[in-house]
């Protein structure tokens, strides 16, 4: 991974992210997909399913697609300064990139053939699509709609100007998700090309044995979610509070880039927006905590 030296004058695309989880005999997992390498954003890092923000998104049609209307959505996600239809935007957003990243239809009871077992609405949408139906014109032909009561707001991250691993700004809004039942995570093979099931701490030690390369959203994400022993743990508490907002702090220091988040003596905000450590740094080409290993599994 390399560092970013360049300040970044441009405003941070709203973008949207989904962490699906799901239970298993270790505890606690969470889908991870890598990046193609060519990628402009976190090529060969391994993030959650995710992506920016499109106007169709919030487009009448799409909204009245939804299972919770749009004011429902926006005290939901805890914006008031936001518009309504932008804040259910959103929601779609994650919804569309866990679809197209992994397959993953979110909160829907799908029907299955019963010769097949194979969801005939999962295939109808796929067909549709690729006839060159937009989201919105499949969801109308189809009768479908959008469950959006199955995401749960966790966090906001926007990115500094001084960004680290980007050339881009984003403000993104991660939603938590549990995989519903009868439906296989699979990455698309372009935008992304290996799809990982894993416990939050089996991949913050991948990570520190350089098999898989991590963004610092991701390390602090998997920090906080290897707090919890299951599903219910992780939705329950991200639906116990509002997502709080990550705002990093970068500094750089005899040669060496830190991040500070919300909670660090030299960040501007003293609580804590999360577990784990306070801050990162660029060590060996990727971020670590000060404290190194026991910084991301204490």
């Amino acid at each position: 991974m390399e560092l970013n030296t360049q300040t970044i004058t441009t405003p941070p695309l709203d973008s949207a992210s989904v962490v699906l989880l799901r239970d298993s005999a270790q505890g606690l997992q969470v889908l991870l997909l890598r990046r193609h390498q060519a990628s402009s954003v976190f090529g060969g890092a391994c993030v959650f399913p995710g992506g920016k923000l499109d106007l169709a998104d919030q487009s009448p049609e799409v909204l009245s697609r939804l299972s919770q209307d749009t004011n429902t959505l926006h005290r939901r996600l805890g914006e008031p300064e936001l518009k309504p239809d932008r804040a259910a935007g959103l929601f779609v957003a994650a919804i569309r990139e866990a679809f197209e990243e992994c397959g993953i239809l979110l909160g829907q009871a799908l029907t299955e053939d019963a010769h097949t077992g194979v969801s005939t609405d999962l295939q109808a949408l796929q067909k549709a699509l690729a006839s060159g139906q937009n989201w919105s014109q499949a969801f109308q032909t189809l009768s479908l709609r959008l469950a959006t009561d199955a995401l749960v707001p966790w966090t906001r991250w926007i990115t500094p100007r001084q960004a680290s691993v980007a050339n881009k700004r984003f403000d993104t809004r991660f939603f938590m998700a549990r995989v519903p039942e009868g439906q296989t995570a699979a990455h698309d093979n372009h935008e992304t090309t290996e799809t990982l099931w894993t416990t939050p701490r089996e991949a913050l030690l991948r990570y520190w044995d350089h098999d898989i390369e991590l963004a610092p959203p991701q390390i602090m994400g998997l920090v906080h979610l290897a707090k919890h022993p299951n599903t219910h743990s992780a939705l329950s508490e991200a639906q116990s509070r509002q997502p709080p907002v990550v705002e990093p702090e970068p500094y750089d220091q005899d040669g060496v880039r830190t991040i500070c988040y919300p909670g660090d003596p030299r960040h501007s905000i003293p609580k804590a927006a999360f577990p784990g450590p306070t801050r990162l740094m660029f060590k060996n080409k990727r971020f670590e905590p000060v404290t190194g290993l026991a910084g991301l599994l204490d």
